[in-house]
């Protein structure tokens, strides 16, 4: 087994289907979605990670999105590593502002 493994932005996209290669589910999935931001994630998180920009996702050979190479650390699966990104993500992006309800005149 190697000691680590690869995340596509694929993984985590909101616009993604699951037979597109989304692997979170859909509540949990991130809008417009970046490699380096999977890599600061991964980092906040613990984890060793780097980003290989040249790389793309087999599915969508057309895209070059770039990768994550994610060190293992202890006993995390995948899948549990992914949830976690997704949710560090979203907790760390800044929230949308609310359109003002007061008139201007």
């Amino acid at each position: 087994m190697p000691d680590y493994f690869y995340v596509y932005p694929a993984y985590l996209s909101e616009g993604a289907a699951r037979r597109e290669g989304r692997r979170v589910p859909a509540a949990s999935s991130v809008k417009e979605i970046t490699a380096e931001e999977i890599a600061q994630a991964a980092t906040r998180l613990g984890f060793t990670a780097e980003v290989q920009a040249e790389k793309n996702y087999p599915r969508q050979f057309f895209t070059y999105a770039g990768r994550v190479k994610v060190t293992k650390k202890g006993s995390v699966p995948k899948t549990e590593f992914l949830r976690r990104v997704a949710a560090e993500i979203r907790k760390t992006r800044p929230k949308a502002a609310a359109p003002s309800t007061g008139s201007h005149t």
